[in-house]
């Protein structure tokens, strides 16, 4: 994947060979070392790297060595510009590969370490060994040739991990469990093959094989069903990544072809007819249907598409047959970014996660010291045999790998985004699910947010000597040219009456007022107070007709020509269906509702009132709404913006949370936090509350992995707590954390 800006790249690869957190602090460290690489960012549970760095400074060969020289792989493809899509699908079979081979290890070394334990337990009663014609020797020889495979096949993944880390010095999981079950096997393999070595007596050393195979066996069980977990965390981007079609039925030649999806061009005819997929983002030029929609906005009823309508790719055509001209291919799908910001998001790093991190990254070393001194004061100053005195070393080792640790923050932050995403809440990344969660005040654009943003033209007040079809026609030639909602009302008035559009001679947009132009000769100002008092144009005889008119929920614009007032004209924007439970789910939630607008303060009040908003600041300019965000947040408060134009845009990037309306402009969606990919405003309570669970899953997360570690240490110091049970509990914790992260995904929005 790759997002250019000017002078960075910011990309994202796999990366093998990483087991814990520990890994995680070691490729970072690795990439951030390397000359012009701005910021790194490694996942445990995505097991990839994002970094932005200099093209100019650095090469993706440079990354590469950093991290092989760490002692782990950075996965680099091909050509950077591979397709998103299809990347995703190579990553998945990747990890199916890395399952089934896991899983054959499993097998492996459950079916020896089945007779190791059975045959172990059994030499230790004396019937046993009364019947049968082994010998004590014989018997541990045994046990000794059906461990070694367990050891040196199904376990080789820790020692490769372990030798790649002490080449540099360095130790993570891997040297726990390579460290653990090494010394005992080699404990036990001296001494069946040099009793002499470990033995002062004539009795047959005790051994181990079935200590060091259980762990292994354990360890690669919890593995698997944390592989198993993760790969459930990844649902969403399955989901997304299967909604598009392989082919696409298009005109070439004056005829239809099935096509690969890949080849695909921009403005491209495609036909696409009932219950089909439609393959790529266009514009329908042919037909009529209803379009499923919910697999990308999560809206579940149809939509009804005509002729001009846009359509996503990925989206099901339910009951038309239509043909559109193709608008964006490849990863310039709207399916193709959601995929990719999903991605993005779920390989990022929430600030929660900063004390694991720094924990994590002097954990292995201490665990090893721990487990050194526990050995020598058992040896020494409890008076054990060193046969005991291992046996609580190696429990001390085993317990205290790292694993939960590491998982606990990346796949809460995994299941989180993927379950916003499958209901058209977009999440940017970590920070933004993490700060979401501590929202007191949520502020809302007026037009296109809280209202339908296609207001409409209710009345028209015309002042001596002017005449309506004269005003009109004046006020629409220059509106024309803006994008602004109410001149898109003026315009579409003015047509509906058959009165004619003139090109004006000059125009001139200005923020939050209005616009100006030459029309026919004459200078046209169309727009609020504040654009009338810049052309000293007077308002106060008429200051009655503006009241009621704002009184009424309904924005006065004004129409002056050469410097007089020549028209009112009143516009609704009624209020959305959903804005007014929405206001209430935040309310009950104890948020602070406020709307901002360049409106008048009257009719922004009206609108208020209807909606239940607690506070209004109207007459505000766009860099204004971005001031009053930052006044907000010096008295302490965390904001969220939610709106859907371009004047929107800077205060969505100074809010805490910037939201987007995703029916909104793309330049608000790329400046937020979070886009809500239909217009309905209960996504944004929704959005924060699942910020405030996705938060709580982690904090319990990390709870668990911290209380594990602190409880289990100690007890395997003292030696209450036998390294076979240390392994099993440590492998429940990673799949314990896992597990309560995909309870996430019960969230109903």
């Amino acid at each position: 994947m790759q997002e250019s800006t000017s002078q960075k790249q910011k990309l994202t690869f796999p990366v093998e060979g990483m087991t814990c957190a520990s890994c995680v602090l070691r490729v970072e460290k690795a990439l951030k070392k390397v000359d012009g690489v701005a910021n790194a960012s490694v996942n445990l549970a995505t097991e990839k790297a994002t970094l932005e760095f200099d093209p100019a400074r650095t090469s993706l060969d440079m990354l590469q060595a950093a991290v092989a020289n760490s002692g782990y792989t950075l996965q680099v493809p091909a050509t950077i510009d591979e397709e998103n899509l299809a990347g995703t699908d190579r990553e998945a079979q990747k990890r199916l590969d890395a399952h089934q081979r896991l899983k054959q290890e499993l097998i492996l070394s459950a079916a020896l370490t089945v007779p190791i334990m059975a045959l172990s337990m059994a030499s230790m009663t004396g019937w046993f060994m009364a019947w049968s014609p082994l010998s004590m020797d014989s018997v541990n020889r045994i046990l000794l040739i059906l461990a070694t495979p367990v050891m040196f096949i199904s376990g080789r993944r820790f020692f490769r991990g372990f030798w790649a880390t002490a080449k540099h010095f360095t130790a993570d999981m891997n040297t726990l469990v390579a460290v653990g079950t090494g010394s005992a096997y080699v404990y036990s393999m001296l001494a069946v093959l040099f009793p002499d070595l470990v033995s002062t007596d004539d009795s047959v050393p005790h051994v181990y094989f079935d200590t060091s195979a259980t762990i292994i066996t354990l360890i690669l069980l919890g593995r698997l069903l944390e592989s198993q977990a993760k790969n459930k965390t990844t649902d969403a981007i399955k989901r997304l990544v299967g909604l598009q079609p392989r082919t696409a039925r298009v005109y070439r030649g004056g005829a239809e072809e099935d096509i690969p999806i890949a080849d695909v061009l921009v403005y491209d005819i495609v036909h696409i007819r009932p219950g089909e997929k439609v393959p790529v983002d266009g514009t329908i030029t042919k037909g009529f249907t209803t379009v499923d929609e919910s697999m990308i906005t999560g809206e579940s009823l149809p939509v009804e598409k005509n002729v001009g309508d846009t359509v996503i790719g990925g989206t099901i055509n339910k009951n038309g047959s239509i043909e559109l001209r193709a608008t964006a291919v490849g990863k310039q799908t709207v399916l193709a970014q959601i995929v990719r910001l999903v991605e993005e998001a779920q390989g990022s790093k929430a600030p929660i996660q900063t004390l694991a991190d720094k924990i994590a990254s002097v954990f292995v070393p201490i665990v090893i010291g721990i487990a050194l001194v526990t050995f020598v004061l058992w040896l020494a100053v409890g008076g054990s045999s060193f046969t005991h005195a291992l046996v609580n070393f190696i429990a001390v080792l085993i317990i205290a790998c790292p694993c939960a640790l590491g998982l606990a923050t990346p796949t809460a932050i995994m299941v989180g985004t993927g379950v916003g995403a499958t209901n058209g809440i977009l999440i940017r990344n970590a920070e933004s699910l993490e700060r979401a969660h501590s929202i007191t005040t949520v502020v809302f654009d007026k037009t296109g947010t809280l209202t339908e943003g296609e207001p409409v033209v209710t009345d028209v007040l015309t002042f001596l000597p002017f005449d309506r079809a004269t005003v009109l026609e004046r006020a629409a030639s220059v509106e024309t040219k803006s994008e602004h909602p109410l001149a898109d009302a003026i315009v579409a008035h003015t047509r509906a009456r058959g009165i004619p559009i003139l090109e004006a001679e000059s125009f001139h947009s200005l923020a939050g007022m209005g616009t100006t132009g030459i029309v026919d000769g004459s200078a046209v100002a169309v727009g609020n107070k504040q654009l009338m008092r810049e052309h000293a144009v007077g308002l106060d005889e008429h200051e009655s007709v503006i009241a009621r008119i704002a009184q009424e929920g309904k924005t006065p614009v004004f129409v002056a020509l050469n410097g007089s007032l020549a028209c009112i004209i009143a516009i609704a924007d009624p209020i959305k269906d959903t804005a007014k439970v929405a206001v209430k789910t935040l309310h009950d939630m104890g948020i602070e509702v406020v709307m901002v607008t360049g409106d008048d303060e009257r009719t922004a009040k009206a609108i208020a009132a209807q909606a239940g908003v607690d506070r209004v600041v109207a007459g505000v300019l766009p860099d204004q709404k971005a001031g009053y965000i930052s006044k907000l947040q010096e008295e302490g408060k965390s904001v969220a913006m939610v709106g859907d134009g371009i004047n929107d845009a800077p205060a969505l990037a100074q809010a805490d949370v910037g939201i987007a309306i995703g029916s909104g402009t793309d330049i608000a969606i790329e400046t937020a936090d979070i886009t809500l990919m239909k217009s309905d405003l209960n996504g944004v309570p929704q959005a924060i509350k699942l910020s405030m669970r996705s938060v709580a899953t982690i904090k319990q997360n990390l709870f668990w992995a911290f209380i594990y570690n602190i409880i289990g240490i100690p007890l395997a110091a003292l030696g209450m707590l036998n390294p076979m049970v240390a392994a099993a509990a440590m492998a429940f914790s990673s799949v314990s954390v896992v597990g309560n992260s995909l309870r996430l995904k019960r969230f109903k929005v």
